[in-house]
């Protein structure tokens, strides 16, 4: 492969950037096509993340031990402020692969197919198929799983799979499956029966594991040993490729080899400072167990009243699943660059959403709050930015559907679906000052739909509820509270009407009971 070749396509917008350290400096204006030769379009390796908040060490995390993922960042550009539309993996891969948000296709939660709500949707590695890629999914790329399942239109073989839930130490499970295991389909649900329901009738598996095993004994190990064979015959094929890559760790449950638990004293991992809601907050803005509790020894009840020792190991969990993780796309990334790909690849590292650890008594995911929806993303490669570029610009998911195809000269589809997301090239370029500067999220509650805006500085969510009208409003400062400890609605009008009007002027959201209103209609 040629050093910068693909530089010499089509982006005039990107030339500056794309030609960085080429001997060209000029580039023809022509879209590139499906009969374009592939060594003029640059191949996308897409990695994602499961549950990956900006807890690494390229992100300033002063824990986190992540040379590879910081790597990378040194050489392309990291977002510092980059966040989910809506903070659960299903809907969040659907907002990714769609450029659409939860609010735009009424798709909220597990068991709602991107098919059965937009059926002519364009996905992004399908757009990128029509145009002449050779696309792949490999490991956890949609969300499979929870009555959910993959989308074959957007893949030219089909997807290799590989477990989410795993255990290797049968103290962990008792030698029977597990309710989590059944929800993500890694034990077979007896024919005829609800996934759900028959997941109910399980024992819970633990929440955590260290057995002194090699790292391919887990899934993401073979996932990423997968990618990198896959790379391999990829380099020699005559059409440019879309590998989808995804992780598992660091979800739930923390089973990571014990090499990467060793690498941290649990003794110096930050607890939890704050464990209460927001002061002035509703509290349904809140949520009380949920994924946390399918695993054991979490108890019912309130995260702030986990015992200490508890908080620490669900602590240290996740961040030797992050290191664990780290070592896979390490792996992954060398494999690209032996088989001299680096250079004519695009990289994105992507992190589906944030994730809470005990701040707010909270755990996992599943709000609106700055670190449920605060994620890690990161693009390096060509066309992506000056190295170790961190632009203030405030981004979300949806972007990266027009970035990509911008970054690869690829038009937008006709005749798809609605795209919510705008491109963010003029950002890697440096140029930011004609897009917006906001990002747009929503979770909903029963009966409530939670949207918010995201600026530099402030958040404010507003909770509609469907069947009375009543709005409930949050407003965070969160360059003097980072914390969100308090509600200041209603303090600082002038910047809350700035925010309102933002809201405002998006796309109306779809009905939170839109699935139930769907089956009646059924009926």
């Amino acid at each position: 492969m040629h050093t910068c070749k693909w530089a010499r396509r089509t982006l005039g917008l990107m030339a500056a950037t794309a030609l960085a350290g080429c001997a060209q400096t000029t580039l023809p204006q022509a879209a590139a096509s499906p009969s374009a030769e592939a060594e003029e379009r640059p191949n996308v390796l897409f990695i994602l993340v499961d549950d990956l908040k900006a807890a690494l060490g390229a992100f300033g995390d002063p824990y986190a031990i992540s040379p590879n993922i910081d790597a990378l960042a040194a050489r392309g550009t990291r977002f510092e402020r980059a966040y989910a539309n809506q903070a659960v993996c299903a809907p969040s891969r659907i907002n990714l692969m769609t450029g659409t948000r939860s609010t735009s296709t009424g798709i909220y939660d597990f068991g709602m197919d991107l098919r059965d709500y937009i059926p002519n949707a364009v996905t992004l590695p399908e757009r990128f198929k029509q145009a002449g890629y050779h696309t792949e999914a490999i490991g956890k790329v949609f969300h499979v799983g929870h009555g959910s399942d993959d989308d074959p239109a957007s893949w030219s073989i089909a997807p290799h799979k590989d477990k989410v839930v795993e255990y290797l130490l049968r103290e962990s499970t008792g030698g029977q499956p597990t309710r989590e295991e059944a929800l993500f389909y890694e034990v077979p649900v007896p024919q005829g029966q609800d996934v759900w329901a028959y997941a109910a009738t399980l024992p819970r598996g633990a929440a955590f594991e260290a057995p002194d095993v090699p790292d391919d004994a887990y899934a993401d190990g073979r996932v990423a040993r997968h990618a990198a064979g896959r790379l391999a015959r990829l380099r020699d094929a005559n059409e440019p490729f879309f590998l989808a890559v995804g992780f598992a760790r660091p979800h739930l449950p923390f089973s990571v080899p014990k090499k990467y638990w060793d690498l941290y004293d649990p003794q110096r991992l930050p607890l939890p400072e704050h464990e209460a809601l927001p002061d002035g907050a509703p509290q349904f803005a809140g949520k009380v167990g949920g994924e946390i509790v399918a695993y054991k020894p979490v108890p019912e009840g309130l995260g702030k009243d986990y015992p200490e020792a508890l908080k620490r190991r669900l602590m240290h969990g996740y961040y030797a699943g992050v290191s664990y993780v780290d070592a896979q796309i390490g792996y992954l990334l060398d494999a690209l660059e032996a088989e001299g790909l680096r250079d004519d690849t695009i990289v994105v590292l992507w992190g589906d959403h944030g994730y809470h650890l005990g701040d707010h008594g909270l755990w996992t995911k599943h709000t609106n709050y700055e670190q449920a929806v605060r994620q890690a993303m990161i693009l390096a490669g060509p066309g992506t930015g000056g190295a170790a570029q961190a632009p203030d610009h405030v981004v979300e998911t949806v972007d990266l559907y027009p970035t990509l195809l911008e970054l690869a000269g690829i038009s937008m589809p006709s005749g798809a679906q609605h795209v919510d997301g705008e491109s963010i090239v003029p950002v890697l370029l440096g140029r930011p000052a004609q897009l917006q500067n906001f990002a747009y999220h929503s979770f909903n509650r029963p009966n409530r739909i939670g949207q918010a805006i995201r600026t530099e500085r402030y958040r404010l969510v507003r909770w509609t509820h469907e069947k009375t009208g009543q709005v409930d409003v949050e407003f965070y400062d969160l360059k003097a509270d980072p914390g969100e400890t308090r509600n200041l609605a209603g303090t600082m009008p002038d910047v809350e009407a700035r925010l309102a009007a933002i809201l405002d002027a998006q796309p109306k959201p779809k009905s939170v009971n839109l699935r139930d209103l769907r089956k009646g209609s059924e009926q």
